[in-house]
């Protein structure tokens, strides 16, 4: 159990822009109001975060904490594998997908006493051909999008930036089947997800069941294939109502094969991570997250 005064190092992605640097600048300040020594690490290119984490030395400091969205936070997550130091997160980005999940506190003192003060809570992972995460991991229409998705568009106009390239996966995106084979039973698929949360996209639910502390992972198969079938399993997940169709399940799981296209990508927390053939399985060990006292 982490006691304060910590010593806490924020890594922190500074493409999230000057108004959710403003948002980070109070919350670090209300931080070292608590009695926290902070530094702050802004990354300079893709994969800056997970070196960062990786190498920050245990003897400077006994808390990391992920300043961006849910793509930095993953970064960060590879980066502690085997490090065993908690993870603190401000949630910068589009989704928040994680924060959403943990219910972290949304005000600037909220967040600032969480991780100065709040207890560590462990939660359980998923890894896809040796990449951990810890929200979900998809491949199909889903990973297209975000394959698909500009940066800097995502930056101007956030979620709607999804929602654009969705419109136009339905017209543009060549749908095939998958061979998704769950602990062993195959499964022919238009897409697949693995849910480690509840939550998907900032407070949609697929996986209505699936929880961090549940050491399983949960694998919602949309069994239809095909763009009116994309469509119509869109429209249900935002009217909460995903799991009444008859061609999509959601089957617990510890290890998962998926087998189609050699090269197609796959989505990890929200950004592109690896590409078939896929292996995903719950991570050997546990990450501690900083949460609420």
């Amino acid at each position: 159990m982490l006691t304060a005064p910590r010593k806490i190092l924020v890594i922190f992605n500074p493409t999230a822009g000057a108004r959710r640097r403003a948002r980070l600048d109070r919350v670090l300040a209300g931080m070292r109001a608590l009695g926290a020594e902070v530094t702050l690490h802004e990354t300079t290119a893709r994969g800056d975060a997970e070196r960062t984490a990786r190498e920050a030395p245990h003897d400077r400091f006994d808390v990391i904490v992920a300043a961006g969205g849910d793509g930095t936070i993953n970064e960060v997550i590879n980066g502690l594998a085997g490090r065993h130091m908690p993870l603190g997160i401000i949630p910068l980005g589009t989704a928040n997908v994680l924060a959403a999940e943990l219910d972290l506190p949304q005000d600037i003192d909220g967040l600032a006493r969480t991780i100065a003060l709040g207890r560590t809570s462990p939660v359980n992972l998923g890894e896809v051909n040796g990449r951990r995460f810890v929200m979900m991991a998809g491949v199909g229409f889903d990973a297209h999008v975000v394959a698909s998705v500009d940066t800097g568009m995502k930056r101007l106009i956030g979620k709607l930036a999804y929602v654009w390239e969705t419109l136009r996966g339905f017209f543009r995106f060549n749908f095939r089947a998958y061979r998704v084979i769950v602990d062993g039973t195959p499964y022919d698929v238009g897409s697949a997800v693995f849910a480690n949360g509840h939550y998907y996209g900032g407070r949609f639910v697929r996986a209505k069941d699936a929880r961090l502390g549940d050491p399983r992972l949960h694998v919602c198969l949309f069994k239809s294939v095909g763009a009116l079938s994309a469509l119509r399993y869109a429209a249900w997940m935002m009217l909460g109502r995903l799991d009444k169709l008859p061609d999509y399940e959601v089957v617990p799981a510890t290890s998962i094969i998926v087998e189609g296209a050699s090269g197609e990508p796959v989505q990890g927390d929200g950004d592109i991570v690896t590409h078939l053939p896929l292996d995903a399985r719950v991570a050997a060990d546990r990450l501690d997250m900083l949460v609420p006292a």
